[in-house]
């Protein structure tokens, strides 16, 4: 059987000024651990998909002055859990939270995805919220 290669995936934006201004964005809510990983993982097929998040979710969107990051946040909180998107609400939650929503504001994005998306999304999302909420003692 043949060896793995080592990974070795670097990144390749196409607009480097908002590639580095979305890095440390990105690093500033998700944390600087989960996006180093994220990186490190990557292998060529998935370092394109890193570029385009870095550089457009975060160094494009997330960047714009028009909302502050924390209702950046409660948007997000409120389309992943509609979308039931688990994994990335998980990872949202903490963001949330690195951004200033408080336990309580959480909750009532959740609830209002409750009523509007269905009492099973809204129950999956306040089971992943939760969960966040013990990991960090909160």
């Amino acid at each position: 059987m043949a060896k793995a290669a080592t990974n070795k995936a670097k990144p390749n934006p196409r607009n480097k000024k908002l590639y580095d201004e979305g890095m440390k964005v990105r690093k500033a809510v998700l944390g600087a651990g989960y996006v180093d990983t994220s990186m490190a993982s990557a292998d060529d097929f998935m370092m394109s998909f890193q570029d385009v998040t870095t550089e457009y979710c975060w160094g494009y969107v997330w960047t714009r002055p028009g909302l502050p990051r924390k209702t950046r946040s409660m948007l997000n909180l409120a389309m992943l859990a509609a979308l039931n998107r688990g994994p990335e609400l998980k990872l949202h939650v903490n963001g949330a939270l690195n951004n200033g929503l408080s336990k309580e504001e959480i909750k009532e994005v959740l609830l209002q995805v409750a009523i509007y998306c269905g009492i099973p999304a809204g129950l999956d999302a306040f089971k992943t919220a939760r969960d966040v909420f013990k990991e960090r003692g909160l």
